[in-house]
């Protein structure tokens, strides 16, 4: 596709956070009364936004959304955060990339400060040349948020030389949305059959495959 700039999702398409982000949902919804949920039903809050999927799959008004997040975020930040690995084979994708002279940027709806943060730790964040995510107070946080906001940011304004990459439906709905083409990434949360009908052009089933694909 020869792509330039390289907006990477982060959930599920750099760091497999499926522990962490399982276990604060499990807390929240301990503490709010709510029934348990199994790894099957947990795995779609990975990519929405925390309160769409509390309130999507909870069926929680707003008011409780709000607060079933904040619970979220209360342990996440000190124990959900630490579970999170990059997913094998990234590191040396980012290498790569970067060497071939790719500029590479993070677009998530994750909490920017998280995302940083985490990054940072995993020694991954020295290949960004920006890492662009969510805000706490749920002003920017759909991934066509963060992606307008990442385009702004940056400066970039030839969207055929952009590309997302990205593991759910949003990911591709979003950058839609934005006027950019997705590369979805099979290895994460969602599946092949949920990218395609989103309108991924093209799937990579592994890390390696993303540099052959670009």
């Amino acid at each position: 596709m020869h792509k330039q700039f390289l907006f990477f999702d982060f959930d599920g398409t750099l760091v497999d956070s499926g522990p962490g982000i399982f276990y604060s949902v499990r807390y929240a919804l301990e503490h709010m009364g709510l029934p348990p949920m199994t790894d099957v039903q947990l795995r779609r809050f990975v990519g929405p936004p925390l309160d769409y999927s509390f309130k999507t799959f909870c069926g929680l008004e707003q008011a409780d959304a709000e607060r079933a997040v904040k619970l979220y975020r209360e342990i996440y930040r000190t124990r959900g955060i630490k579970m999170a690995q990059l997913y094998p084979g990234i590191l040396q994708t980012l290498q790569t990339l970067h060497d071939r002279g790719k500029t590479l940027y993070v677009a998530t709806s994750k909490p920017e400060p998280f995302a940083k943060e985490m990054l940072a730790n995993m020694g991954a964040a020295q290949y960004f040349s920006g890492i662009f995510g969510a805000t706490f107070d749920g002003t920017r946080h759909t991934k066509e948020n963060v992606l307008r906001y990442a385009l702004n940011m940056t400066g970039v304004t030839d969207l055929r030389a952009c590309l997302m990459i990205g593991d759910r439906y949003y990911d591709v709905e979003g950058a839609q949305a934005v006027g950019m083409q997705t590369l979805g990434v099979s290895y994460g949360f969602g599946n092949r059959q949920e990218l395609e009908q989103a309108g991924a052009v093209s799937i990579a089933d592994a890390p390696q495959e993303i540099c052959g694909l670009v």
